[in-house]
């Protein structure tokens, strides 16, 4: 997708209620996407669409959980009758499971089977549904937001560790599979970032020693209006794309 034809673009971004999906979600905006917007919290989903809207974007907020099969058909139903057939979706919404974290062999069997609802077999879901489509018109993209901890193994993170390797997986496949159809599918590593999540994970962090999620999202972006800056299947780290004009990194 060049970075033209990512005015009017119909864009599916999950978890955009806050954090990283809220920040997305303006920069997509203010480049000029058409915006379906999901999250849990309807109130919050609806105040960022209504910024974006005041901002003069298009963003629509279509309430659901992407971890519950009832809801996957109606999220990407919703979405395309809203903004036209999905060009781009990103897959940014996670869960950490039970916080405090805990080690694995502490960790619930329902509490293992929700961070998985979350983080993979929803966004496989999602994916299922609009993909093929995409491919019959020739482009589209998917994008899966990662975490360092699908590649390294960090104590007391293992359901969700095991959730983002397995989502680092899914899309390599994918890619695999689509390759030829137009479709790519990416894996982005965000980094750490000043977000409630990362409260919730690591309450004692310095906020300053984390990126703010706008600048995260200006990359992001960068990334989803040049996505052959990784091949398909590819794992890429934003931090190594350049950031907004003047950002100061922590």
């Amino acid at each position: 997708m060049e970075s033209s034809t990512l005015r009017g673009a119909a864009v599916l971004v999950t978890g955009s209620s806050r954090g990283l999906g809220a920040a997305l979600a303006r920069r997509l905006g203010q480049a000029g996407a058409r915006l379906a917007l999901v999250a849990r919290g309807g109130d919050e989903l609806e105040a960022v669409a209504r910024e974006i809207r005041a901002a003069g974007g298009e963003a629509h907020a279509v309430p659901g959980d992407v971890g519950e099969k009832r809801d996957a058909h109606r999220i990407a139903g919703a979405a395309a009758a809203l903004v036209g057939p999905i060009d781009v979706v990103v897959h940014n919404a996670s869960t950490l499971g039970h916080v405090p974290l805990l080690p694995l062999l502490e960790t619930d069997c329902e509490d293992l089977e929700r961070v998985l609802a979350v983080n993979l077999v929803g966004p496989f879901r999602l994916t299922k549904i609009v993909a093929g489509a995409m491919a019959v018109r020739g482009r589209g993209l998917v994008v899966h937001v990662s975490s360092d901890a699908a590649v390294a193994a960090y104590p007391r993170w293992g359901a969700y560790g095991v959730s983002k390797a397995a989502q680092d997986h899914l899309g390599r496949i994918l890619a695999a599979e689509l390759e030829g159809t137009g479709v790519r599918v990416l894996s982005v590593d965000p980094g750490e970032m000043n977000t409630r999540m990362h409260a919730d994970a690591i309450p004692d962090a310095d906020p300053a020693t984390l990126a703010a999620p706008d600048a995260v999202a200006a990359r992001l972006v960068a990334l989803i209006a040049h996505p052959d800056l990784a091949p398909s299947g590819g794992r890429i780290e934003l931090a190594s794309l350049p950031g907004p004009p003047g950002e100061v990194r922590p």
